[in-house]
């Protein structure tokens, strides 16, 4: 386990959210953001988080106290900061939460969401799952990440997207390159639409959509064609659209990848709640498994 990857990468995340959170829902911005704003359809501070990192914290810290994914906790974790913050949650997850609040089982709950609004093929859960590409082996990492994805999405495509970027930031934070670890996620991916996005990323362009495949297609290619940590999170979050969740995934990737050295200092002296984020990431990486 290379340490300052798995920091950078829970870290990452949260510097993506962070920086495209101004820019979330709108079009791509006519000059280009290179540094923290605030602002925006949430009015964020700069360097203010949203659910992307909220979830993401909620994942990493019942990784932590339970050695291991466990659904219940992460159920309470979630309700909790949606209760705290319930402007920042998707339809999905709100659907989802309000519901298991009212006392039905996790998994009843996320069917009968999916149900109602007539899918959840949507990122919440991609967005959020880089911990347990932090905390599981290569090996393990699949199982874990259809688990915490089908606490709130029962579409099994969202899964499999959470999945894949799980694999490629599990593989980065153990010591494989970026195109390694990206083909061991291609070779592990049991979805054939998600497949076929990816295996020739370049074929399409990159849409910062709410779709589960579109978004993770779109933050994949991004961090595969980057050059660097700050290459990668400026690239993606100046697309627009859902800019916080697509920097969110793409922090994650890059910062399993370039180590939280790479992370430039003006962002990170800006990230609201930087050192309980740098303590939590610095816990799951030594709880994690080699």
């Amino acid at each position: 386990m290379h340490k300052m990857r798995a920091v950078g990468a829970l870290i990452g995340l949260a510097i993506g959210d962070a920086l495209g959170a101004p820019l979330e829902g709108l079009p791509p911005p006519s000059v280009r953001v290179t540094e923290m704003h605030g602002g925006g359809i949430h009015n964020t501070l700069p360097g203010q988080y949203t659910d992307d990192t909220l979830q993401a914290s909620a994942l990493a810290e019942t990784l932590v106290q339970c050695g291991g994914f466990d659904t219940d906790d992460f159920a309470r974790r979630l309700i909790r900061a949606y209760r705290a913050h319930p402007g920042f949650f998707g339809p999905t997850s709100r659907a989802v939460l309000d519901l298991i609040e009212s006392g039905v089982g996790p998994r009843d709950a996320a069917r009968m969401a999916h149900e109602t609004l007539g899918g959840s093929r949507s990122n919440g859960s991609v967005m959020r799952g880089v911990p347990v590409g932090i905390f599981y082996s290569p090996r393990e990492v699949r199982e874990a990440s259809l688990a915490a994805s089908g606490v709130t999405h029962f579409d099994t495509a969202a899964g499999e997207a959470s999945a894949f970027v799980n694999r490629m930031v599990s593989g980065m934070c153990r010591g494989e390159e970026a195109g390694a670890a990206f083909g061991h996620a291609l070779a592990a991916c049991h979805d054939p639409e998600l497949r076929g996005l990816l295996e020739d990323y370049q074929a399409y362009p990159p849409e910062p959509s709410l779709d589960a495949l579109l978004c993770t297609h779109c933050a994949v290619r991004v961090f595969m064609e980057a050059s660097s940590f700050r290459d990668a999170v400026v690239t993606a979050v100046n697309l627009g659209g859902d800019a916080d969740t697509v920097g969110a995934i793409v922090g994650g990737l890059a910062g399993a990848c370039f180590g939280c050295r790479a992370i430039p200092a003006s962002w990170l002296s800006t990230l609201c709640d930087r050192e309980d984020l740098l303590a939590l990431a610095r816990r799951l990486s030594l709880a994690s498994r080699p």
